[in-house]
């Protein structure tokens, strides 16, 4: 079944209207609205369609396989005390804030930024202490630190914790136009996923 394709303008021009939109409900118009808490990013990241493989080693692309409405991509690793379970708990806790509906149109990834140690199995294991339904991914560090690129992830193999923590935001059109910091809450993310799938 062919995907939709949205124009690197279109996608764009969405997610800025949405944004500005939300940002101005707040200042003065629908008390209820919240803020949109993610950054939107001017230039959208292409997504490239390299393979990775999942943790039932099936092969898994972030351009290819992520065919939900929106699929949140956060790069991180099992051996990691501070920072990654930081945000896999907010986006554990944020999945349970969404109806249904909401829910079941959007996937978590996340590709390990350590992946000599990281065995599908361990990354597995690790995962399920947050959200079972959390997609891992895995392949050698050279594939890994070539998709991390082509996302602004730069992955250091003597240090994996050493890269830009923030969560991305692939849409439909393979394009990661928004992300969240590493300081988003579980209300922040909700909002903004039920405000983004409304619109899309």
């Amino acid at each position: 079944m062919p995907r939709p394709v949205r124009s690197r303008p279109a996608a764009l021009a969405l997610v800025l209207s949405l944004a500005l939109g939300l940002g101005l409900s707040a200042c003065g118009g629908d008390d209820d609205a919240a803020p949109f808490s993610g950054r939107v990013l001017e230039n959208p990241y292409d997504v490239p369609a390299t393979e990775l493989v999942d943790t039932d080693g099936a092969a898994y692309s972030l351009a290819d396989s992520t065919d939900k409405r929106l699929t949140l991509v956060f790069f991180g690793y099992v051996n990691c005390d501070d920072v990654c379970p930081a945000v896999l708990t907010n986006l554990a806790s944020a999945m349970t804030r969404l109806d249904d509906a909401d829910r079941d149109a959007v996937d978590v990834v996340m590709v390990t930024s350590d992946p000599d140690r990281d065995t599908p199995e361990a990354l597995r294991s690790y995962l399920d202490q947050f959200d079972d339904a959390f997609i891992g991914l895995t392949s050698d560090f050279d594939t890994i630190a070539t998709v991390g690129r082509s996302l602004a992830v730069g992955i250091d193999r003597k240090d994996p914790g050493g890269h830009t923590t923030q969560v991305m935001g692939i849409d439909p059109a393979d394009e990661a136009p928004v992300y969240w910091d590493a300081t988003t809450s579980p209300s922040q993310y909700a909002a903004d996923i039920h405000a983004l799938l409304e619109e899309s």
